[in-house]
């Protein structure tokens, strides 16, 4: 029924005003996890999706504004803006995919970052116009319904907070609720539904017709053009402060989906309490021209401490973990305390100075299209200006502060004078004089920072402990590997190098600290592309480099900087192996590496009888994420079967390979593949010397994937499972690596015929799962064994699992060598139990000769000069 009533109709249109933000900042959600698939990194698609979405509000605001001011039928312009997002969201459904394909094309394989980021902007931008334009209409249209029809110019502010509420439900729902239930198209169509309600319930409540306003006189132009100055100035400050909080943020926060919800609602939600205290605290006083420039000294005394505050960021978070607990409400709580820290004061000034400054607009005969149009124009230009040009340039506290100083800049030179003023600015200086760096960097104790670079999307570290061991980290959170993983990051090359009977060219997607993919290029047949997306990734390589980087292995030795989906995507370049990092699924940008439509295009990349290796970090996974990806790798690779890079206990890492002909593989050619290795002391290092050591870390086929896989929902570009639910882990993990690790084994299973072509070798068949029963029990003993320093007491703890996982497989190296180890120190002290433990790893291992020649020198040896060399 119509209300018939001002009332009932101020109450329709701040219910239209919410739901309309809740569809805007939805769209806005569902886009950047749209872009940041062809940007490869979703602070990437933050930046660009909300340059183009402050322009075409711009865009709107001021073509569309000054003709819905001099209409006198402002209901049909709302209700058109409204249809046309939902028009044109329902059309971006279908155009969405096969846009991104062109666009990719014209970014190119390799661009450089002005083409590079001058496509994104541009693209983006156009790509969403005609909705965001609409966008930017709407709420000038329903200004001119409600508070002009009404005569009240306080009804502007109560607007704008509706519509600014409606868009903190829009964020929290989108990425807690509508995303992880039902897809990005899905998503898409509510708010395509509350677009089109809007308009239906705006025809039913809203006048026909409404009387022109006056036009200002010509005597207010200069002042006029003062108050959209300031309005411009208000709108880049603010933006530019977002972008660099956000910055500084995500190298204190987990950096999640999660993390960019809560810092853009509790951005959002400051601005709609600032705009309703104005309403009721500000609104109702005498004018006063002392105002804006009270609200402006006190926005950069906000921000300032809003800066203040982010240097004590980590203290605060372990605080909050600390008090709150472990579980994953506490963590996403504690987040939020850092967002509310940040931009909790700031935003809420900011709400109240955009309704002083747009209802002294008013007061001048300015249309709010303009107002909001010269705002929201200056707004997007922030994003490029501050994330992509000026914090690389000069960090993060420098771009900070000089948006403190833009907002002291803004205030009329008659309020100069005011003590409140002159404390800010004083205060200002001396954080810039005297204050650090806000970069967070854990170096340990004796330990050194090697590098740091700040760049676009994040802060790349090196660091070196005090025994030498130097780590590579993004954002201080994020670890890609260290000089003490060397031996483990390089099996996870060669491992499936080794699978495949004669590579030429392989491609690695991702960098990290460069020893996986440089290890490869130590195979004088191989040339090796490497794919990095973050440019400072690559430059803190170096301190990683080995000798595979110098002579003939450099020449072959090439990497690109690149995003990996774009580049499997755009290049024509045909692969033998394809190697994909374990990269951290809960990250930005992570989980589209492992969805249905990058497998897909990884697959066109291999050659006929090319192999491709997707790692995956258990420790950093939880099974319900790692179903979803697994899921997602047989719709593309049914044939495919799972291996472990190591027997580690605390880092297990899992690989997902498959060929492209779904083929298996022949035993007698990876013997030969082996013996015909130029690098045979590096396999015998990697522990990859012999064809078990190679298919012995197998641990599911293509039958046991299906069913660890069959209940869960794949991973795709639409529906983006593991952005949502990787995260939940890393928040308040659930289980240790461990405990996963042996869940894992349980639920897999693996049978020589499912991995080995034509086995007429039934004595390797029988071996080959004898060795995987024996790697099943070594792994289960080392669960519950601590290590010790001395050899006796750990001799005591791990002689007898050792020697039973022998008796299963007397192939199984992990078991036998550190036995042989431990009875080489042991007859330094205690000959006769050395020779008793060698005696019996002879006999176990009687086709090796290590432990017989030992045992031979420890005889012929007196008893009283017992040290063995060997």
């Amino acid at each position: 029924m119509k209300p018939t009533t001002e009332v009932e109709r101020r109450w329709a249109s701040l219910s239209m005003m919410t739901a309309s933000g809740f569809a805007g900042l939805g769209y806005q959600i569902i886009w950047t996890e749209q872009c940041s698939l062809w940007l490869g990194h979703e602070s990437a698609g933050v930046i660009a999706v909300l340059a183009a979405f402050f322009g075409g509000l711009a865009l709107g605001g001021l073509v569309l504004g000054e003709r819905i001011e001099r209409s006198v039928r402002p209901l049909r312009w709302y209700v058109g803006c409204e249809w046309l997002i939902a028009a044109w969201s329902l059309l971006l459904l279908r155009v969405g995919a096969p846009f991104s394909g062109w666009l990719l094309g014209v970014i190119g394989v390799q661009p450089s970052p002005a083409w590079h980021w001058f496509v994104v902007f541009a693209a983006c931008f156009a790509l969403f116009l005609p909705a965001t334009a609409a966008m930017g209409a709407t709420l000038p249209a329903m200004e001119r319904l409600v508070a002009r029809a009404a005569g009240d110019g306080r009804s502007l502010a109560a607007l704008y907070a509706a519509n600014t509420f409606g868009a903190v439900l829009g964020v929290l729902a989108s990425a807690f609720w509508l995303i992880p239930a039902l897809g990005l198209a899905r998503s898409a169509a509510l708010c395509v539904a509350l677009n089109l309600s809007c308009g239906a319930l705006a025809l039913s409540v809203l006048p026909k017709t409404v009387a022109l306003s006056e036009r200002p006189g010509p005597s207010a132009a200069a002042t006029a053009r003062g108050v959209l100055l300031r309005l411009a100035g208000s709108g880049f400050l603010g933006i530019g402060y977002e972008v660099l909080a956000v910055r500084v943020l995500s190298q204190v926060t987990e950096n999640t989906v999660y993390t960019f919800a809560l810092l853009l609602a509790v951005y959002l939600v400051g601005t709609a309490a600032g705009a309703a205290a104005y309403q009721r605290f500000l609104e109702s006083r005498p004018e006063r021209a002392e105002l804006g420039d009270r609200l402006f000294a006190a926005l950069a005394a906000a921000c300032l401490a809003g800066t203040a505050t982010l240097y004590a960021a980590e203290r605060m978070r372990a605080w909050a973990s600390e008090t709150l607990g472990g579980d994953l409400l506490a963590a996403i709580a504690a987040e939020a305390l850092l967002a509310l820290c940040a931009f909790g004061l700031p935003t809420i000034v900011m709400g109240a100075l955009f309704c002083h400054l747009s209802r002294s607009a008013s007061a001048l005969g300015l249309g709010f299209g303009r107002v909001l149009g010269a705002n929201t124009l200056a707004a997007a230009l922030a994003p490029a200006f501050f994330g992509v040009l000026a914090l690389p340039a000069f960090g993060a506290k420098a771009g900070l502060l000089a948006i403190v100083a833009g907002y002291l800049g803004l205030v009329h030179r008659r309020a100069w004078g005011a003590p409140f003023f002159w404390l800010t600015a004083a205060a200002a200086l001396s954080l810039t004089l005297f204050g650090p760096a806000l970069t967070f960097i854990d170096i340990p104790e004796g330990g050194r920072l090697v590098s740091y670079q700040e760049g676009v999307m994040a802060a790349v570290s090196v660091v070196e402990d005090a025994s030498g061991v130097a780590r590579l980290r993004i954002n201080d959170r994020q670890q890609e590997g260290s000089s003490a993983t060397r031996r483990v990051d390089a099996r996870q090359a060669w491992l499936p190098l080794l699978l495949h009977p004669a590579p030429n060219r392989a491609l690695f997607l991702g960098l990290g600290t460069g020893v996986t993919s440089s290890s490869a290029a130590e195979d004088p047949t191989l040339s090796v592309d490497v794919v990095e997306l973050l440019p400072e990734v690559i430059a803190a390589s170096t301190h990683f480099k080995t000798e595979s980087h110098e002579g003939s292995a450099g020449s072959r030795f090439r990497v690109l900087a690149a995003d990996a989906r774009r580049y499997v995507r755009v290049s024509s370049q045909k692969y033998d192996v394809i190697v994909s990092d374990n990269f951290h699924p809960a990250r930005s940008g992570s989980g589209a590496l492992y969805t249905v439509e990058h497998f897909q295009a990884v697959r066109a990349r291999l050659r006929e009888a090319g192999l491709f290796c997707q790692w995956l970090p258990l420790h950093q996974l939880d099974l319900a994420s790692l179903r979803s990806i697994v899921r997602a790798f047989l719709n593309v690779y049914p044939r495919a079967f799972a291996v472990l890079a190591s027997n580690s206990l605390e880092t297990p890492v899992l690989g997902l390979i498959a060929r492209a002909d779904d083929g298996r593989f022949d035993v007698a050619a990876l013997r030969a593949r082996l013996s015909q290795s130029a690098k045979p002391s590096l396999l015998l290092e990697l522990g990859l010397d012999d064809e078990f050591s190679v298919l012995g870390g197998s641990i599911a086929g293509p039958a046991a994937l299906a069913r660890f896989a069959q209940s869960a929902p794949a991973n795709t570009d639409d529906r983006p499972i593991v952005m949502y639910s990787a995260p939940r882990i890393t928040y308040a993990a659930d289980s240790s690596p461990r405990e996963r690790l042996m869940t894992l084994l349980g639920e897999l299973s693996l049978d020589p015929t499912e991995l080995l072509s034509s086995p007429r070798d039934a004595d390797f068949s029988a071996r080959i799962a004898a060795y995987w029963t024996a790697r099943d029990r070594f792994i289960e003993a080392g669960r519950d064994v601590h290590a010790s320093a001395r050899v006796e007491e750990m001799l005591a703890r791990v002689r007898e699992p050792l020697l039973s996982v022998l008796r299963i497989s007397p192939d199984f190296r992990p078991a036998y060598d550190p036995l042989l180890a431990m009875s080489q120190a042991l007859a330094r002290t205690d000959v006769v139990a050395a020779r008793t433990l060698l005696g019996e790893l002879s006999r176990l291992q009687p086709a090796r000769s290590e432990a017989s020649q030992i045992l031979a020198r420890l005889d012929a040896a007196p008893a009283s000069a017992a040290l063995v060399r060997h």
